[in-house]
């Protein structure tokens, strides 16, 4: 998990610091300094740790803290907007050009995950309604072209391309051919180079002063901590970048580059890719980052991402359907590859609040058994469970690899969640919600 050592540490030094009962000045001073130490080794910029402890101290030791009757509540909530307000207080949104198209120029270093980034951010605008055009400007890299095309076609937006001819140039015609297709978004994945040169940097020039972007973005990997912040510095010195777009969020981070980039930059984070898949990008949401840092969790994003993997009629109909006692292992099927897009169980409940952080044993493939075993029922055997006899259950068993035993169970796990699905749909808040937390979905 992305922060996974800072976190831990953060949390482990504040319920020291507040678990004294009377906060004093000394405890303050002494938790700070283990706060500071585990944002150095998280690789935050040392300027920027310096200045974050001080601006925290000085509130901590304030009078309200001191006589507070609760005084890691209040201490919490310091550090808490402190953090956020060192990632920006709030998420930037992008900026949209009054005329069309609106064009935002991705750059950054070779293997920052620039190219993937451009079609991840083109298939999120997409899904917000815009109609976006990717224009391949790197004719340096080997396949960066036919790499663009491939992610462009998964994600269903054009490619703009005319093979090594002069990137500058590309990009002008990609500019007409977008306004010309009546395209709105025109996102431009320039070259990278394996180190910051003149080259570079006076190519990515010229294009910004062909195309006139309204955004460049900066793709940063954020595994690389303070030199992310570096890297940062030496393109915005350039190129004047309007925001940053951290990629392998969901690996072994350390938090450097998400907490020192605004403060020493003065960009903000846009977004922020948490996954290999193409649909792996959220915009940065400073507030939310911080809270799941400190374990506060993160019940926004989580919410957000519930609404747009369930869809709100299906869910509607899947509810009907339990109180009338209609349910079949179908619907329990589309439920679960719903959950799937929600980025599996663990990253569910590591954005509860108490639960970030910790060390959660969760098997993210407890749903393939039981959708194996869904997947090898027929039609008929899926919409009325009711006609599984012995031997229909043993060819189920077979064809999904699992046992009967196996079969028995999942049986007998959704006739239990179809009861109390039922009954918890008659109740109508008649205090009986709180069976849910006793059923038990396939698989787990």
């Amino acid at each position: 998990m992305a922060f996974e050592g800072l976190s831990e540490k953060l949390q482990g030094a504040l319920r020291k610091m507040t678990g004294r009962g009377k906060l004093t000045e000394q405890a303050v001073k002494e938790g700070m300094r283990e706060v500071r130490m585990a944002l150095l080794e998280a690789d935050v910029n040392y300027a920027v740790a310096k200045d974050f402890i001080r601006k925290v101290t000085e509130r901590c030791v304030g009078q309200e803290v001191l006589s507070s009757l609760t005084p890691s509540q209040q201490v919490l909530r310091i550090v808490q907007e402190e953090m956020t307000e060192l990632m920006g207080s709030t998420n930037a949104r992008l900026t949209w050009s009054s005329s069309v198209p609106s064009v935002i120029m991705l750059c950054g270093l070779q293997g920052a995950g620039k190219t993937t980034m451009c079609a991840k951010l083109a298939g999120y605008l997409a899904k917000q309604g815009k109609k976006p055009m990717l224009a391949a400007c790197d004719i340096y890299r080997p396949a960066a072209i036919r790499q663009l095309q491939v992610v462009g076609e998964q994600v269903g937006v054009p490619v703009f391309e005319k093979g090594t001819q002069d990137p500058v140039k590309t990009a002008k015609e990609a500019v007409e051919n977008a306004r010309y297709y009546g395209r709105d978004v025109l996102i431009i994945d320039t070259a990278g180079r394996l180190h910051i040169d003149e080259a570079l940097m006076d190519e990515l020039a010229r294009i910004r002063e062909a195309v006139h972007p309204s955004e460049i973005l900066l793709t940063v990997d954020a595994m690389t901590g303070q030199d992310a912040v570096n890297v940062a510095k030496a393109f915005d010195e350039k190129l004047d970048v309007t925001g940053v777009i951290l990629t392998k969020l969901d690996g072994d981070t350390r938090g450097g580059a998400a907490l020192s980039i605004k403060a020493v930059t003065g960009k903000p984070i846009k977004f922020s890719g948490i996954g290999e898949k193409l649909s792996d990008i959220e915009p940065f949401h400073p507030d939310r980052m911080a809270s799941r840092i400190l374990g506060m969790g993160d019940v926004m994003t989580l919410i957000d991402k519930a609404a747009e993997a369930f869809d709100e009629h299906d869910a509607e109909k899947f509810a009907r359907k339990g109180m009338s006692d209609r349910l079949t292992l179908e619907d329990f099927l589309e439920q679960m590859q719903s959950m799937k897009k929600m980025g599996g169980l663990k990253s569910m409940l590591n954005m509860l609040p108490g639960m970030s952080g910790r060390d959660i044993e969760v098997d993210d493939n407890a749903m393939k058994k039981p959708e194996a075993i869904i997947r090898s029922m027929t039609p008929a055997e899926r919409r009325n469970p009711g006609i599984l006899n012995a031997s229909r259950r043993r060819r189920i068993a077979a064809g999904s690899g699992t046992t009967v035993q196996d079969v028995n169970q999942l049986i007998r796990q959704f006739e239990q969640a179809q009861q109390m699905m039922k009954q918890m749909m008659g109740a109508k808040g008649r205090g009986r919600l709180g069976r849910l937390g006793k059923m038990k979905f396939p698989g787990m």
